[in-house]
């Protein structure tokens, strides 16, 4: 005979402290930038720092916001959902 199963009702994640938020955009950030300076970095040397910047942060930006963080987010939810009591 089956065990009848229960409706699990999923857990509710908060929203990261301004800590977790600052360490996870950090994670996000960094390697960002260090990627696309590798990839672009000498063509990005001989631009006017202002332009570089501009640069960096136009490719920057869309890559953490829309592809990383939310990526980070899921992982900050499943880790803590992981450790929340039965």
């Amino acid at each position: 005979m089956t065990k009848p199963t229960t409706p699990t009702t999923p857990v509710k994640v908060p929203p990261p402290n301004k800590h977790q938020l600052a360490l996870m955009i950090w994670l996000a950030v960094f390697p960002t930038l260090v990627a696309i300076n590798v990839v672009l970095g000498e063509w990005l040397g001989t631009l006017a720092p202002v332009l570089r910047t501009f640069i960096l942060a136009t490719i920057a930006v869309p890559i953490v916001i829309y592809g990383l963080m939310p990526q980070l987010h899921r992982m900050r939810a499943h880790l803590i959902t992981r450790r929340a009591p039965n």
